[in-house]
């Protein structure tokens, strides 16, 4: 079964319209933030906010996550971008250079790429063995675990667009000379290599989605659309988890 192949690209939402929705669901954050924060209900501290995107090159994951934080104190939210590890990173254990960013009790983090690069782009250019990324699976499944069973509330995305979107974002950059710098030549070889990254993305898909750390695939083509995805997922998500632990996400004041 693909998991891409279900995903209506089709999906969107005028600018107004989309934000209108994006202010209802930022105010409507920003409240369940600061129930986590221990500053509105019974004033303690909720659990761990770990949000984590992956996603193509150009399908807008700084935009979602740019408007995912906008509505938040600075002070209490950790934006942390992750690319290729550095030779002294490579010694230890691919998860090792994970753990420092992760947040604590009240804590939340953003995570612009993670983990999952083990099994997509290392495996796709051939900078983990097949070995290492085949055993990757199982330890971030039991590395996701571990973290949810300390409390963390951990929301996973997968920015999706179609490979005619990509490349009209890729030329639009391409001829901005403020956006250029964003596009390099990776970016192009990455794309001719879509069929072999679309293999990855759905073995990840698979294999590492589990009850407590499920995946959300968003329909990325049209951006105000993907947005109101994302913001109001985290809300939804929030509301039910921070409900089951017993908080009261409606009442607190």
């Amino acid at each position: 079964m693909s998991h891409l192949a279900q995903v209506d690209l089709t999906a969107k939402l005028s600018k107004r319209g989309g934000l209108e929705r994006l202010e209802a669901a930022q105010q409507r954050l920003l409240r369940l933030r600061l129930l986590l924060g221990g500053q509105l209900g019974d004033h303690k501290i909720g659990p761990p906010l770990c949000v984590l995107f992956e996603g193509w090159d150009a399908s807008g994951k700084g935009g979602a996550i740019k408007r995912l934080v906008a509505p938040l104190d600075p002070r209490h939210v950790r934006v942390s971008q992750f690319a290729a590890p550095t030779y002294d990173e490579k010694r230890h254990h691919f998860l090792q250079r994970f753990w420092k960013v992760l947040p604590g009790w009240g804590g939340m983090t953003v995570l612009d790429r993670s983990w999952y690069g083990r099994v997509l782009v290392e495996r796709v250019e051939g900078f983990a063995t097949d070995e290492q990324w085949t055993r990757a699976y199982q330890e971030i499944v039991e590395f996701e675990r571990t973290l949810a069973a300390e409390g963390t509330i951990l929301i996973k995305f997968w920015m999706h667009v179609s490979p005619e979107e990509q490349l009209r974002r890729f030329e639009d950059r391409a001829g901005d000379p403020l956006r250029s710098w964003k596009l390099t030549d990776e970016d192009w070889r990455n794309r001719d290599r879509r069929k072999d990254y679309e293999d990855a993305i759905e073995d990840m898909l698979e294999k590492t989605d589990q009850n407590r750390a499920h995946w959300k695939v968003i329909a990325g083509d049209n951006k105000p659309h993907a947005r109101v995805a994302v913001l109001e997922h985290v809300c939804h998500t929030l509301e039910k988890q921070l409900t089951k632990r017993g908080y009261n996400v409606h009442d607190a004041d």
